[in-house]
Parts: C-alpha cells; sequence; structure tokens
C-alpha cells in the first residue's frame, strides 16, 4: 500500500491517509482480513506523528472500513457494498451540487451540463 502526503493539500493529513485506505479498500487493492500497517509503522514510513496516523485508523474504523484486534492489530472489514454505495452517492450529491451553483454564475445551460457528463462518461477527454 503506498500512501502519498501532499503538503499543499487543504485536507489534513490524517484525512488524506483515510481517504488512501478508504480508495484502496474500495478498489479491491485491499481485501476484507488484510492487515494495515501497524499505526508506529505507517507514522515512521511517512514520517509523521503516531497520533495522526491514530486519528486516520480512529476514522476508518468508525466509518466500518477497519476493525482493530487488541494485541493483533487493524484489519480490513468486511465490505457492506450498500453503505459504499451510499456514500460515494453522496459524494457525488455534493459534487454535483457545486456544478449546479456554478453552472448558475456561469449561466450554463441544463444541455452543456448534459453534454459535459456524457463526455467523461465516455471518457473522450484528454486528461
Amino acid at each position: 500500500m503506498n500512501i502519498i502526503i501532499s503538503n499543499g493539500s487543504s485536507d489534513p493529513i490524517y484525512t488524506q491517509i483515510e481517504q488512501q485506505i478508504k480508495a484502496a479498500i474500495i478498489s479491491g487493492e485491499l481485501k476484507e482480513g488484510d492487515m494495515l500497517p501497524s499505526m508506529r509503522v505507517l507514522a515512521k514510513e511517512l514520517r509523521i506523528s503516531m497520533i495522526t496516523t491514530k486519528r486516520a485508523y480512529e476514522e476508518l474504523e468508525k466509518g466500518g472500513f477497519i476493525h482493530t484486534v487488541a494485541g493483533k492489530g487493524c484489519f480490513v472489514s468486511a465490505k457492506n457494498l450498500d453503505f459504499v454505495r451510499e456514500m460515494h452517492l453522496k459524494e457525488m450529491e455534493t459534487a454535483l451540487e457545486k456544478v449546479a451553483e456554478l453552472s448558475k454564475i456561469c449561466n450554463v445551460s441544463s444541455a452543456e451540463l448534459h453534454t459535459m457528463l456524457d463526455i467523461f462518461l465516455k471518457g473522450d477527454i484528454d486528461e
């Protein structure tokens, strides 16, 4: 598992760690039962405070992504696909709300928005 911390990000470091581990779990890179690095090892690898890794792991546990076994470590929990889908829908709603606000400011029509979305969905955009 490769976690990259960006000093230029507006997100706190623990959130960056949490988001990257979540993404690895959702994508299947990390599978149910996989052991995560200990908080101490991760903190040392990333050259950050152990308190920061502890916070990231606590947030992941609250979200049901990992569970802790006393004396053994932290492990990836079974995926609740409905929960994961709902989480993604919430993220999409937040992004779409921002798009709607921007489209009003820029006077972009619904038809133009649909065209833009179609382009992204088809993958016909240069990255």
